[in-house]
């Protein structure tokens, strides 16, 4: 889960120094809590005969998932240490990764022009983007799309503030997992439920589907429950489509 964000060095440092080993970042959840709770929202509309990019891949989790189901993924990442970890953790080699800025139209283009037309899937990427980054990002999606391709994205809802301040503000001060995220200045921006898909439609996509869905994190409550994040996901395709 990192594509832009507030800078390319402050991801690099976040995982080149994000302890090893799964669902050690707040976000690295086992597929079956993830993805695959979302599949069932896509599956159905995403071309089967299309690559699937992960956009914002991480350490590649939620990618080796999507390269069960689709006849090739590729995970993408802002971060070369996270794309190295990625690589690291798929010794079996089911999906590719590459070291790619979504805001970059150039890398996008360069992506787009080997890869072809193919499905996007992201997950919590934009809100944690600075908001001159998002417009560039949906760009990218939408030229990564093509014409046959689909969108699925998945941003924490405004009530997610509330969520995480819960756990900033705990007495004894915020778990490892969320420390790290602050501290390596990758906190997540607020952004109203509105933005994204008036960021869609302002670059040629159209939601043709959207709900609501918690987010399954790696970190738990003193009851030992699984802290849920409120999230929106959307489903979206080009106009011309």
């Amino acid at each position: 889960m990192s594509a832009s964000s507030h800078g390319p060095t402050a991801w690099e440092g976040f995982w080149r120094d994000a302890p090893a080993g799964e669902g050690e970042v707040f976000w690295d959840t086992a597929p079956a809590l993830a993805v695959a709770r979302h599949l069932p929202f896509f599956a159905d509309h995403f071309d089967a005969a299309l690559p699937v990019i992960d956009l914002g891949c991480g350490n590649g989790t939620q990618t080796r998932f999507l390269a069960e189901r689709y006849p090739r993924a590729i995970g993408v990442d802002v971060s070369a240490s996270a794309i190295d970890r990625a690589r690291r953790e798929d010794p079996l080699q089911v999906a590719e990764y590459r070291q790619v800025d979504a805001a970059d139209a150039v890398q996008i283009r360069a992506l787009h022009e080997d890869v072809g037309e193919a499905n996007v899937y992201v997950r919590g990427v934009l809100h944690q983007c600075a908001p001159e980054d998002r417009p560039r990002i949906v760009a990218g999606i939408a030229a990564l799309l093509g014409r046959r391709g689909r969108a699925f994205l998945v941003e924490p809802s405004e009530d997610a503030k509330n969520v995480l301040m819960s756990l900033v503000q705990r007495p004894g001060g915020p778990p490892p997992k969320v420390r790290a995220i602050f501290s390596h200045g990758i906190a997540p921006a607020e952004m109203p439920d509105g933005a994204v898909p008036d960021l869609l439609a302002a670059h040629g996509l159209t939601t043709t589907g959207s709900g609501r869905l918690p987010l399954v994190t790696t970190e738990t409550r003193p009851d030992g429950t699984p802290v849920e994040v409120p999230t929106n996901w959307l489903l979206a395709e080009p106009r011309e489509a």
